[in-house]
């Protein structure tokens, strides 16, 4: 009987632990929003989730470690596809431009002015460096998986202009001046990107070689 209560207590000590950092987190990413990342200190940050530093600095060990958990716990918990495949967004059918499209606005929509505000952050504060490399990584991904049969459909130098450009094109920043800055809706912006990318998608070599989406369609199998 010992033992099962001492187990019951430690299990109930560490949910009430991961309660409270779960409280801080949510109480850092508020402060985050509205001050940035130097905006606020631990003392904000104990009193906005109601507890004292010395638990903040007992669960976090310093306010860079706190930022990095609250940001990447938000991340998760606000866009759950980033989790679901090695370059960190759902599954997307490889060659189809509209559902990436759709997709990579989707995750804009979910998180984007937050991924914007650490990229503003970046340089001010290392301890950000680690998360925004592992989105520009995951996006990198993410673009060679989702259009994996028109970039096979090039070699050489002629891939690697393709790949950069369908990079800028679905970079965040392009999502940023559509939306945010020139205020195009959520469906116009999607339908402005698509339209970058099927540009992109249907150049034609220098030496006048079929456009790459012509030969991604000719080696498909038929219906």
């Amino acid at each position: 009987m010992k033992r099962k209560k001492r187990a019951y207590v430690m299990i109930a000590r560490s949910a009430k632990a991961e309660a409270t950092r779960g409280r801080i987190c949510d109480a850092v990413m508020a402060l985050y929003r509205e001050r940035g990342m130097d905006g606020f200190t631990l003392e904000d940050a104990a009193g906005r989730a109601g507890t004292t530093v010395q638990t903040v600095l007992r669960a976090f060990k310093s306010k860079d470690n706190l930022v990095y958990e609250a940001l990447t716990r938000f991340t998760k918990e606000s866009s759950p596809q980033l989790a679901q495949s090695p370059g960190g967004f759902s599954p997307t059918p490889p060659g189809d431009v509209a559902a990436a499209t759709a997709e990579i606005v989707s995750v804009y929509e979910t998180i984007g002015d937050l991924v914007i505000q650490n990229l503003n952050d970046e340089q001010r504060n290392p301890a950000l460096k680690p998360l925004v490399d592992h989105g520009r990584n995951s996006h990198c991904a993410w673009v060679k998986g989702v259009f994996a049969p028109q970039l096979k459909a090039r070699s050489g130098a002629a891939r690697t202009q393709l790949l950069n450009g369908l990079l800028v094109a679905t970079d965040i920043y392009v999502w940023k001046i559509l939306r945010r800055d020139m205020g195009l809706t959520r469906q116009a912006t999607e339908a402005s990107m698509r339209r970058t990318i099927t540009g992109l998608l249907n150049l034609e070599d220098a030496n006048g070689t079929i456009p790459v989406a012509e030969l991604v369609r000719r080696r498909q199998p038929a219906a």
